[in-house]
């Protein structure tokens, strides 16, 4: 079968994709399933959903090896043919070569943030991506210029988060960086001048605005 990988930055609409194309074998007879990072837990601790309000059943794991090893063992007890997998950046490389050998006799699809907000990449979605198939990546609208968004900026507060803060965080169960981001163009990455950075009000009325992106 196949391993496809769907990288872009935040609300580029990979999560819509993802849940697009997992329904899409559903509806042929095939059985699919969803797995999430348990530390997700911006909408929904079961559900994965998207920015736009796509929700799909999911199975909500830890990102561990154990994580790793329950996706194996959900995969096999259930007869699953479509795997899907939503933020796979956050799980540890070991569930690389686990979807590799998994598509070659399933249809395995992942999607998931390909840059840090340092421009760093992100080590899981980059091996994965580099075994796949298919890599498709997709764009946003920066909330600054408008033009198409490469880039995603972490927000704390409301304001773009210094380059010395960690790539992402985690306060006890819940999620402090998830969802906490804004999509911009290369030349807004990093900005010195923040002003032109929408405030939290703003971001959320931009979101609404953008129409169906994940």
């Amino acid at each position: 079968m196949t391993l496809e990988v769907i990288i872009g930055p935040m609300f580029s609409g990979k999560t819509s994709e993802l849940i697009r194309l997992v329904e899409r074998d559903v509806y042929a007879k095939r059985k699919g399933g969803i797995f999430k990072p348990a530390l997700d837990r911006r909408y929904s601790v079961k559900d994965v959903v998207s920015h736009n309000g796509l929700r799909y059943d999911a199975h909500s794991v830890v990102t561990s090896p154990s994580g790793i090893r329950k996706i194996s063992s959900v995969v096999d007890g259930d007869g699953l043919d479509v795997i899907g997998v939503d933020e796979v950046q956050f799980f540890p490389t070991g569930v690389v070569p686990l979807l590799d050998r998994l598509a070659f006799s399933k249809r395995v699809i992942a999607c998931g943030l390909n840059l840090t907000f340092k421009a760093d990449p992100f080590e899981t979605t980059m091996k994965l991506a580099a075994r796949a198939d298919r890599v498709r990546y997709l764009s946003a609208v920066c909330v600054v210029c408008g033009q198409d968004a490469s880039r995603t900026q972490r927000l704390i507060g409301g304001e773009p988060a210094p380059k010395e803060s960690p790539s992402s965080r985690s306060a006890g169960k819940k999620c402090t960086s998830l969802g906490a981001g804004i999509a911009t163009s290369r030349p807004h990455e990093q900005r010195e001048r923040v002003s032109e950075i929408p405030s939290a009000t703003r971001k959320r009325e931009v979101r609404e605005n953008l129409g169906p992106r994940a």
